[in-house]
């Protein structure tokens, strides 16, 4: 068992963020569309998104992450809990291939930056590529093989990085999607001065918001389910 007192590396790096929180709120907020469904998280870092499914009557629990880390984390923190869940270690889809969920839920690194090594992080916070769609795209377009019929997908999503890009992915797989909500995170300027300058550029004065050294951006929760299907 963890001691939340004295967290080890490991856990702090897994710490929830303002988007982990976000979509935390938006399945708190129906909770009749979570009881019951068959559930997955892509990246589920420390697993608290999973617990949080499990707590709201989740009928199946499934996750999946690339860093032995965060499964160790995942699986101590739901043992804990008393929820049973699958956690697998692996890139993406592969460890459920052929399965439909439910529910699919996710909250990806997708901050448009090159890939660096910072201290207190794991090497996957900075996944998303230069233009932080490197791990966001194979997602969308692997929702169509893995939703179950009436099923839907939340996720997070910088508004920065062409909202529009990832509609028309979806709909070229059938799917459709809506902004739930749109929430305004803060963004560190150690992260800001990593951020593809282009895009930052594009971007500041849209989603992209500074007052003095203080930058916040639109974070959006977004919801995506079969064309014609919105529940």
């Amino acid at each position: 068992m963890f001691d939340a007192r004295k967290p080890s590396p490991a856990v702090a790096a897994l710490r929830p963020s303002e988007y982990t929180a976000a979509l935390i709120q938006a399945l708190r907020a129906e909770p009749s569309r979570v009881c019951g469904v068959r559930a997955l998280e892509i990246g589920c870092g420390s697993g608290v998104v999973l617990a949080v499914l499990g707590s709201l009557g989740a009928s199946a629990l499934c996750g999946i992450d690339i860093e032995g880390d965060a499964i160790a984390s995942g699986r101590a923190l739901l043992r804990d809990l008393g929820y049973e869940a699958e956690i697998h270690q692996g890139d993406m889809w592969r460890p459920v291939a052929g399965r439909r969920f439910d529910l699919i839920v996710a909250n990806l690194p997708h901050f448009p930056m090159d890939h660096f090594e910072v201290a207190g992080r794991l090497s996957t916070w900075s996944a998303g590529g230069i233009d932080g769609r490197e791990l966001l795209d194979p997602f969308l377009e692997g929702l169509s093989d893995h939703l179950a019929i009436n099923g839907r997908a939340i996720l997070t999503h910088n508004a920065f990085i062409d909202v529009g890009r990832s509609r028309r992915i979806l709909e070229q797989c059938g799917l459709a999607m809506h902004i739930v909500k749109t929430v305004l995170v803060h963004i560190p300027n150690e992260k800001i001065a990593l951020m593809t300058p282009s895009i930052l550029r594009a971007e500041e004065g849209r989603s992209i918001h500074r007052y003095g050294p203080h930058v916040f951006a639109d974070m959006q929760i977004v919801e995506v389910a079969a064309a014609g299907t919105r529940g």
